[in-house]
């Protein structure tokens, strides 16, 4: 069941850019997410603290954000906003609900540039408004330099093996149609890209795995690339290995061996990341966050 729900803000304004993603601001115009994905990182942070109240739609969302970046703009604090970090904006709900579609409206007739990060090809039903947003949006002035884009969309996966995508994902489109969108976004001269976060340890991180991933990521030409292992928080890492114990059983002890944080441990970072760092070398792909 969807609820309705009225909210007192709706855009969040980050205490730095981050790194990665170089939004200011972030905008979640639900609550929760109907993709369900197992490894779902808010679980275990503030947004997750709405899971017992169930998927709501914020209805008064775009009306807050227009008197919310009507003030922001007036000050010039253009900013890039992210869509989403804690929801997917562009869930299959969306498509009777429009909420993203009114705020990408708002943000457009402020000028605010934005970071599209999603698993749906929904997102296509929205090329219009993003290619004015992409051709007006104002750019931070520090970043007048080092891009000449409006509107970034970085598309994610954790695997491309569907089966295993139907375990950990199992209400997300199937990664080959997030390929397919993504390669229909970039014919249409967008700036985007890919986040494989999380790739999952022992599961859709074997050299095969990661260097067809890289070899994707070059056969679309995407702009930039992303790569994550999988985090857990407490309130995710019970659910985490429960789907272990069922779907994998021996990787339990692998994976209590290298979690003793909510993050994997060093030494398997570090490979990890040596790994990636040379695949996209060897097939000339721009690494993102790095």
């Amino acid at each position: 069941m969807v609820k309705d729900v009225f909210v007192k803000t709706a855009l969040n304004k980050h205490r730095k850019r981050d790194a990665w993603f170089l939004d200011d601001y972030s905008l979640n115009p639900y609550q929760l997410c109907e993709f369900n994905c197992v490894y779902c990182y808010i679980r275990g942070s503030k947004y997750g603290e709405n899971t017992k109240h169930g998927l709501a739609v914020k209805i008064n969302a775009p009306t807050l954000l227009e008197k919310e970046l009507y003030k922001r703009a007036r000050k010039k604090e253009y900013g890039f906003i992210a869509l989403s970090s804690a929801t997917e904006p562009w869930m299959y709900i969306e498509e009777k609900y429009k909420v993203t579609r009114k705020c990408l409206e708002v943000i457009a007739r402020f000028k605010f540039p934005v970071h599209c990060l999603t698993k749906s090809p929904l997102i296509l039903r929205d090329v219009d408004l993003l290619d004015e947003i992409d051709k007006h949006a104002v750019l931070p002035e520090d970043l007048k330099n080092k891009l000449n884009r409006g509107v970034l969309i970085t598309v994610s996966l954790s695997t491309l093996d569907e089966s295993v995508a139907k375990v950990f994902e199992p209400n997300s489109p199937k990664p080959r149609e997030r390929l397919n969108a993504l390669k229909e976004l970039i014919d249409n001269g967008f700036y985007a890209g890919i986040a494989f976060m999380p790739v999952l340890p022992f599961i859709s991180d074997s050299n095969e795995e990661l260097e067809e991933m890289v070899k994707t990521a070059r056969e679309l030409d995407v702009r930039h690339v992303y790569f994550s292992p999988l985090t857990m928080h407490d309130a995710g890492r019970e659910l985490y290995f429960k789907v272990l114990e069922k779907y994998f059983p021996d990787l339990v002890e692998k994976y209590e061996a290298i979690y003793k944080k909510w993050y994997p441990e060093k030494t398997y970072s570090d490979q990890f990341f040596r790994r990636i760092i040379n695949l996209c070398k060897k097939y000339n792909v721009k690494l993102g966050g790095k």
